[in-house]
């Protein structure tokens, strides 16, 4: 069983209500699917998701510290936010093309895409 954890962050937009969620996993494209598949959090269902950010953490413990400081900063998710636009939000598998890099914090190079 892996101990790492992910923290990241999904954007969605609908007309011009655009949002942003942040929550962690152990597993991005699975938590991704589940969240547009409406089985994540409440307040994402009927919605469909992209993945706007994510980093990734040698414990889960660090992913969900990271997780709360994330909540808290609405500017940084604006700034994710501002970037999504309506096409990416209609993608059926929920990848971003302007998703921004996956950063590894257990002290890996950073990667492109969600994994």
């Amino acid at each position: 069983m892996s101990n790492h954890g992910y923290v990241y962050v999904l954007g969605s937009i609908r007309a011009n209500d655009r949002r942003t969620y942040v929550g962690w996993c152990v597993d991005l494209d699975q938590r991704l699917a589940a969240h547009n598949a409406g089985r994540g959090a409440r307040s994402t269902r009927g919605r469909a998701w992209v993945l706007l950010y994510a980093e990734r953490y040698d414990t889960r413990s660090q992913a969900m510290s990271r997780e709360v400081s994330l909540k808290r900063d609405r500017k940084f998710r604006a700034t994710l936010a501002a970037l999504l636009t309506a096409d990416q939000a209609s993608q059926s598998d929920g990848s971003s093309p302007a998703a921004m890099r996956l950063v590894n914090q257990a002290g890996g190079a950073a990667t492109n895409g969600s994994t």
